[in-house]
């Protein structure tokens, strides 16, 4: 009886959950699936070869360049750093991939390779930040969030955005990366361990029976409601939401992280290790999330940021060390949404904040090859949810320093998203403090070329 009369007082949550609105016309996704490298892979090492920059290695950057720029980290007049790593063509589509991404590069026929992306900001936090809500400082609503108040659940026994987390170190910018902003907190990112307990608190303690949890989320629906009805606060209504889900994960998520019920084959395909943590095994975790129809999965995968202090941040040593981690699992994924049909409705995105500069940082004069943080010019993976296939997007300069063909900002990136998500990326707004908000500020142009 208790979880009956919760359900009639959910009320504007309840529908929430569902959508808040019609679409705005047909979606060709209804998921999301992105793969962040925290710290910025190197384009230029990785996807963007230049032979211009490779014939004037270790010259000078030209003045014209340094005009009115500022860098995170570089000093004095930097010099111009050709790629160690080799290049070579893939799949009828003809995309460069460099030799550190082999599993990667098999899958080129599938992949939009947008080659012409660029963001406002050149540290890692702020970049981050902006890349998950469309906006630099903490406080926005992210991409998953949206989304989920947008649509909605597909599956009432899990979140709607899930996130999960590998390497040494979370990304820069935190939990406010996976946040629900001003929408209503049971929109925000569900943080899920690949060590231990799949969520926090998820088992009950020692003598706490399931009848007896039932009992204490019913009385504490019953204490909820009235005060819901005294007061009128609809973070009430989200908070019972929130304890109904906790109880329905105590079966699902269980059943769902145990990786040891995948086929040998299948976890050597990926490189995964049951209860090892690891980007492999969060790969896993998220093809399984996807195909229960969870409508947005965020995997963070920290160190790429290639500076070149030492062999642990550096080109030669750090970078393919990072390649090896994800490479495997990103394509095995990519490959098995594919085979399954759930690429067709599912978008898939590959990348990090930002690019790295055409210039050897060399930091307190340190010998290991190194990048900068680039804003200007940077390299997205994508494919899947009515996007081309095969097909490589604009292009930058010789040295890729700046973009000179076809940009593609943030703020355009979401807006295409978001269109194949069914959304007029102008029309989904929320109402805050005054104001309407949308994820695309006031920005952002739907990139039509990407479309199928």
């Amino acid at each position: 009886m208790g979880a009956l009369a919760l359900h009639t007082l959910l009320g504007k949550t309840a529908l929430a959950q569902t959508g808040h609105s019609a679409l705005h016309h047909a979606p060709r996704a209804k998921r999301v699936i992105h793969l962040h490298m925290a710290g910025a892979p190197s384009q230029l090492d990785l996807f963007d070869p230049k032979p211009r920059l490779q014939e004037l290695h270790g010259q000078p950057l030209p003045d014209s360049y340094l005009q009115g720029e500022r860098f995170a980290f570089i000093k004095g007049h930097p010099k111009l750093l050709g790629s160690p790593h080799t290049f070579a063509q893939h799949g009828q589509s003809g995309a460069w991939f460099s030799n550190l991404l082999p599993h990667l590069a098999r899958q080129a026929d599938r992949l939009l390779v947008a080659r012409s992306m660029r963001t406002t900001q050149f540290n890692h936090a702020p970049a981050q930040i902006y890349m998950a809500s469309g906006h630099e400082r903490i406080g926005r609503p992210s991409f998953g969030s949206w989304t989920s108040w947008g649509l909605g659940s597909l599956n009432q026994d899990l979140p709607t955005f899930c996130v999960l987390l590998s390497g040494q170190f979370g990304p820069d910018g935190g939990a406010s990366l996976w946040s629900s902003g001003f929408l209503p907190s049971v929109h925000q990112g569900v943080r899920l361990r690949g060590e231990g307990e799949p969520v926090l608190h998820l088992t009950d303690p020692a003598g706490i029976t399931p009848a007896a949890r039932r009992a204490q989320l019913d009385a504490l629906a019953d204490l909820n409601a009235h005060r819901r009805a005294a007061v009128g606060d609809p973070e009430i209504d989200t908070r019972m939401a929130q304890y109904e889900m906790a109880w329905r994960m105590q079966t699902s998520v269980p059943e769902l992280a145990d990786l040891s019920r995948e086929p040998r084959s299948v976890l050597e395909r990926y490189g995964a290790e049951p209860g090892k943590k690891s980007f492999a095994n969060n790969c896993l975790l998220a093809r399984r999330l996807l195909e229960r129809d969870v409508r947005f999965v965020q995997l963070y995968h920290w160190g790429w940021d290639s500076h070149g202090t030492g062999p642990s941040d550096d080109l030669m040593t750090s970078l393919p060390q990072r390649c090896r981690e994800t490479d495997q699992a990103s394509a095995a994924l990519l490959e098995d949404l594919a085979q399954s049909g759930l690429l067709d409705d599912t978008l898939f995105i590959w990348g990090g904040e930002f690019g790295r500069t055409p210039m050897n940082e060399e930091r307190d004069g340190s010998k290991f090859l190194g990048r900068d943080h680039h804003p200007h010019a940077y390299t997205l993976l994508l494919a899947g949810g009515g996007l081309k296939q095969g097909l490589t997007w604009g292009a930058t300069d010789d040295l890729g320093y700046f973009v000179t063909d076809k940009p593609v900002s943030v703020h355009d990136l979401h807006a295409t998203l978001l269109h194949c998500l069914g959304w007029d990326h102008e029309k989904l707004v929320y109402r805050s403090q005054g104001r309407d908000f949308r994820l695309t500020d006031v920005e952002g142009l739907v990139q039509h070329g990407w479309l199928a």
